[in-house]
C-alpha cells in the first residue's frame, strides 16, 4: 500500500518536473535542483508510509468472526472491511475521507500541472514546437491514466458496490501491470527502442 501511494506522489512530482521543463526550460537546472528532487522523493515516501500505517492501525481495530480468508492477493482495505463482522460504517467514512486527501491531492497536482502545460504549449507559434513539447508528456500521461483509472475504480466506491473479481483485476492493473509497463512506456521515445519495434513489426508482417 505504501509503495502504491509512493507511485502516486512520484507521478505528481514528475508532472511538476514536466511543467518546469516546458514553461521555463532555461531555468530548469535552477528550479529542479538535486536537493529539491530529493525533498520531493522523501516527501512522497514519508506521506505514503504514514498513510499505510494509518490503514494498518484502522484495520487492526476490526473483529473477524467467521473466515479469515480474503479473496484477494493482498490485504487491501475493501476486502478486509467486507470480511469484518464489526460495524464498519465509521471505518468506511474514515477510509473514504483519508483516501480522498491522500490520493486526490497528487491527482489534482497532476491536473493543475497539465492545465498549465496546455496553456504554455498553445502559445508556441510553430506546430513542430507544440508537438515536441506534447510528446515529452505522452509517456507520463499514459501511466497516469492507467494508474489513476484503476485506483479511482477500486477506492472511490461504497462498500456495497464491491466486486471481488472486478476489484481484483483493477488492483492488478495499478500494482502489477502499470509498474511492469513503466520501463517500456518511458522508453517509447528512445530511438533504439523505436528502431527495434519497427524491425519486429517488419518481421511479423513479412
Amino acid at each position: 500500500m505504501a509503495l502504491g501511494n509512493t507511485d502516486s506522489y512520484l507521478l505528481a512530482s514528475m508532472a511538476i518536473d514536466r511543467l518546469v521543463a516546458i514553461r521555463t526550460p532555461l531555468h530548469y537546472d535552477v528550479v529542479m535542483r538535486p536537493h529539491r528532487c530529493l525533498f520531493m522523493l522523501l516527501g512522497s515516501c514519508t506521506i505514503s508510509h504514514l498513510h499505510a500505517l494509518f490503514r494498518v492501525l484502522l484495520m487492526s481495530r476490526l473483529s473477524f468472526c467467521a473466515s479469515h480468508v480474503i479473496k484477494h492477493f493482498f490485504c487491501d482495505t475493501q476486502p478486509m472491511l467486507k470480511l469484518s463482522c464489526s460495524d464498519t460504517s465509521s471505518s468506511q467514512i474514515v477510509v473514504m475521507t483519508e483516501t480522498l486527501a491522500v490520493i486526490v491531492t497528487p491527482f489534482l497536482c497532476i491536473l493543475f500541472s497539465y492545465m498549465r502545460i496546455i496553456v504554455t504549449v498553445l502559445r508556441i507559434p510553430s506546430v513542430a514546437g507544440k508537438w515536441k513539447a506534447f510528446s515529452t508528456c505522452g509517456s507520463h500521461l499514459t501511466v497516469v491514466v492507467l494508474f489513476y483509472g484503476s485506483v479511482i475504480y477500486v477506492y472511490f466506491r461504497p462498500l456495497s458496490m464491491y466486486s471481488v473479481v472486478k476489484d481484483r483485476v483493477a488492483t492488478v492493473i495499478y500494482t502489477v501491470v502499470t509498474p511492469m509497463m513503466n520501463p517500456f512506456i518511458y522508453s517509447l521515445r528512445n530511438k533504439d527502442i523505436k528502431r527495434g519495434l519497427k524491425k519486429l513489426m517488419c518481421k511479423v508482417h513479412s
